[in-house]
């Protein structure tokens, strides 16, 4: 089974590491073109997206390197292959606002949650991100600590 649920969605897969890696600036939804065999691997739960990005290709969005595993309950034959290109399923006008925001800005296409929507459906949570630098990442750190330590004193404070 998936790991959480979290307002009617059942979270398979979440790229955590993203958030430090990126600066994220626009997310949206998008559903994936899948396979039997890999439903029912997301069903159990099974995914990683943690090193796989998207891109646009042939007028459509392709999630690239994302790992289903094989499901085990099916033969041999029926199997599908686990880092094969996925197609994402986006309207045209969409498609369109992604591609200018990375030819224009440089920006770039993270996956951030693989999950099944309230209808049982799969959908993947992406988001428009630009790299951060090392010293952006020390800033954020020591923003997160100083964060941490205020809430530490107004506790203790009272």
């Amino acid at each position: 089974m998936a790991a959480k649920e979290k307002d009617g969605r059942l979270i398979v897969a979440e790229n955590r590491q993203a958030r430090h890696e990126f600066f994220l600036n626009e997310t949206l939804e998008a559903g994936l073109q899948l396979l039997g065999t890999e439903v029912k691997s997301l069903r159990k739960g099974q995914a990683n997206i943690a090193e796989s990005y998207a891109s646009i290709e042939d007028g459509g969005v392709w999630l690239i390197n994302s790992y289903i595993p094989e499901y085990k309950g099916a033969g041999p034959f029926y199997q599908h292959e686990p880092r094969r290109k996925r197609k994402l399923l986006m309207h045209a006008k969409e498609i369109h606002k992604l591609a200018i925001a990375i030819e224009r800005r440089g920006m770039t296409m993270i996956p951030l949650e693989l999950y099944f929507n309230e209808r049982g459906r799969a959908k993947l949570k992406i988001a428009l991100a630009e790299g951060k630098k090392l010293h952006d990442k020390r800033e954020t750190a020591k923003k997160r600590d100083w964060d941490r330590e205020k809430q530490r004193i107004m506790r203790d404070k009272g």
